[in-house]
C-alpha cells in the first residue's frame, strides 16, 4: 500500500496509552462518533481542565522571544484561558472544587515564574501545527504529537525535551511518552536530542532528568503496538479486557453512550464534551493529558 496521510492510521502517545489501557476505551475516544451528531465524544474532568489550562499558558510562552516571555503576567494569561473551563464546562461540581483546582494552577505558574529555569533559555519550536512523521510508510502508519518544550543547548547545538506535569502521579518508568517524544523530535527537526526531563509543577522547582531511550528499540516497540491498533481498526474489533462489565478506562465513555452524562458543549476540534457527576473526586487527581 502506498503511503497516504489521509488514509493512514495516526497514533500518538495519548491514543497508544488509551489502547494499552483498554481497546474499547481507545475506540470510544479515538474512533467512535455519536450517530446523532457525527461528533467524537470527550470526557471533561477537573484534572483535565487544570492540565489543559496550564499547558495552554506555557505553550504561549514558547512562541515568544525569551526576553519577553513574562511581559504579560502569567495569572492574567491563566484567567483568560480558565474562562474556557469555568463551572461545569470543566467538570467542577461546585465553586469550592473549582477554586481548589484554579489555585493549584496559579501555584504552578507562580513556581514557573519564580524558578523559570529553561523557560529563560533559548528554545526550539517545531514548525508544524501537529508534528508527525511516517512511522511506517509500508504499513501506512503515522506517529504524531506535540512536545511541551524544546530547550536549545548552544554548547552542543542540540535540544532538551521537557514535558510539563500538572498531575500528582509521577510517570512510570515503563511509560512510552519519552520514547515517543524522542522519536518525534528526532524526525521532525534537525538537531540531535541529548537530554529529556519531566517538570512536576505541583511539587518541584527543578526538572527531573530521565535517561534517553534507545531510538531503534522505541521505534520497534511503538510500531508493533501501532500495527495492533491498525489491525483492530480493520477488523472493527475493540474488546474491553473486563468484558461487558467494562473497566475503569472505558466505563465513563460507556456512560456517555448510555446518556448517563451531561453534554456541556464542544471543544475546539468539534468534539462533544461531557461531564459525569458520579465520578468520585479522588479519581480526578491523575493527569489525563
Amino acid at each position: 500500500m502506498s503511503a497516504d496521510k489521509y488514509t493512514a492510521v495516526w497514533v500518538s502517545h495519548t491514543s497508544i496509552s488509551d489502547w494499552l489501557k483498554c481497546p474499547r476505551a481507545y475506540f470510544l475516544k479515538n474512533v467512535y462518533r455519536d450517530p446523532s451528531t457525527r461528533h467524537k465524544i470527550k470526557l471533561m474532568t477537573p484534572a483535565l481542565a487544570l492540565g489543559q489550562t496550564v499547558h495552554e499558558v506555557l505553550e504561549s510562552l514558547s512562541q515568544l522571544p525569551r526576553g519577553s516571555r513574562f511581559s504579560e503576567p502569567l495569572p492574567v494569561k491563566f484567567d483568560r484561558a480558565w474562562e474556557k473551563v469555568r463551572g461545569e464546562r470543566g467538570g467542577f461540581p461546585n465553586d469550592e472544587v473549582e477554586y481548589k483546582y484554579k489555585k493549584r494552577g496559579l501555584d504552578m505558574l507562580a513556581r514557573v515564574y519564580n524558578h523559570p529555569g529553561p523557560i529563560n533559555n533559548l528554545s526550539v519550536k517545531i514548525q508544524m501545527d501537529l508534528p508527525y512523521y511516517w512511522l511506517s510508510e509500508e504499513d501506512n502508519i503515522i506517529l504524531c504529537g506535540k512536545v511541551d518544550w524544546l530547550e536549545y543547548l548552544p554548547d552542543t547545538d542540540s535540544v532538551h525535551i521537557i514535558d510539563f506535569k500538572t498531575g500528582k502521579i509521577q510517570e512510570e518508568e515503563s511509560s512510552l511518552q519519552l520514547p515517543i517524544y524522542n522519536l518525534l523530535v528526532v524526525n521532525c527537526q534537525k538537531r540531535q536530542v541529548t537530554r529529556a526531563s519531566y517538570w512536576y509543577l505541583s511539587d518541584n522547582d527543578t526538572l527531573t532528568e530521565k535517561s534517553l531511550p534507545d531510538l531503534k528499540e522505541s521505534e520497534k516497540k511503538i510500531l508493533e503496538i501501532a500495527q495492533q491498533i491498525k489491525l483492530a481498526r480493520q477488523l472493527n474489533r475493540f474488546k474491553c479486557p473486563q468484558g461487558e462489565d467494562s473497566c475503569f478506562a472505558c466505563r465513563p465513555f460507556e456512560m456517555i453512550i448510555k446518556k448517563e452524562a451531561k453534554l456541556v458543549g464542544q471543544d475546539e476540534y468539534g468534539a462533544d464534551v461531557y461531564i459525569i457527576e458520579k465520578i468520585a473526586e479522588e479519581n480526578r487527581e491523575g493527569e489525563i493529558l
